[in-house]
């Protein structure tokens, strides 16, 4: 009888124990998944005394938007204006309707089939978006040294000409930020990846945005050869797209920014002469 009381307790001091470590298991993921829920997902770019927010999505088509100015050779200075152009006419959404002054405008600057900037189906692209707001840009003679909202309004003759202005430093510190004209700007708080990455859309979509470069996939990261500004401005669009992309850490020279960190860019042994873009394993 005491051999069978004894291993009864026994067995009732095990199975509270094991409640015990399920219901600390339990507690631990739940908090680790309210902690989740009240990050909130943002991006900022701070450039000198100049700081700016926006959303994750608007800074997705932000780095779109300057991407397309680095591939193209043009001046920091040319997607400042962009930028400060799709916010006041988008939000910098791709948007699919107009207003009543331009029901048929669509798309991230809001330009329309009317006026002969294209098709609905091709202003609804953003790179063609883009690129048909350069096109427009540069044939502004010595735009470069106009305001920011005098540039933005010679392209679109604007209903509101003086209501860029109000998007300068946004247009300013994102442009410098995500052309690589400054490097470790771009910070971007997200919450952990909801699936897995895949380092070949990385890549496609890279190409989309910059033209070819030379990558090369090793295990959960896209290798790309690039340097100075050009390496900086692919990092810093690797962060702008690390919610849509699953990317968990970027590597440049000798800099790393780590997503579960928060912190921004830390001090590294990242080589020079490449960016390594990891994305989320496969559980």
């Amino acid at each position: 009888m005491l051999a069978r009381g004894s291993g009864f307790r026994r067995a009732t001091v095990l199975l509270l124990a094991l409640a015990l470590l399920a219901g600390g298991i339990y507690t631990v993921v739940a908090f680790v998944q309210r902690s989740e829920k009240l990050v909130t997902e943002r991006c900022t770019a701070d450039v000198g005394t100049q700081s700016a927010e926006l959303a994750t999505d608007q800074t997705a088509n932000a780095s779109l938007i300057a991407a397309v100015a680095v591939r193209r050779g043009l001046p920091a200075r040319a997607a400042s204006i962009a930028l400060a152009t799709a916010m006041q006419e988008s939000k910098l959404r791709n948007i699919e309707h107009g207003d009543l002054a331009g029901p048929d405008s669509r798309g991230l600057f809001q330009q329309r089939p009317s006026q002969g900037w294209g098709s609905q189906e091709q202003i609804m692209d953003p790179y063609y978006a883009a690129n048909a707001f350069y096109d427009a840009l540069v044939k502004i003679p010595g735009y470069e040294s106009l305001d920011i909202t005098d540039a933005a309004q010679r392209v679109q003759r604007s209903a509101f000409p003086t209501a860029y202005a109000q998007h300068e430093v946004m247009g300013r510190s994102f442009a410098s930020a995500l052309t690589g004209q400054t490097p470790e700007a771009l910070q971007c708080t997200l919450r952990a990846p909801l699936g897995a990455g895949q380092p070949e859309t990385v890549d496609s979509e890279l190409a989309q945005a910059y033209g070819a470069l030379a990558t090369a996939v090793e295990g959960e990261s896209l290798v790309v050869e690039a340097s100075n500004g050009q390496a900086w401005s692919v990092a810093q669009w690797a962060v702008a797209n690390a919610k849509d992309l699953a990317v968990t850490q970027v590597d440049v020279a000798g800099h790393s920014w780590l997503r579960k960190d928060q912190s921004g860019w830390e001090v590294s042994d990242a080589p020079d002469g490449q960016v390594r873009i990891t994305v989320a394993p496969a559980a």
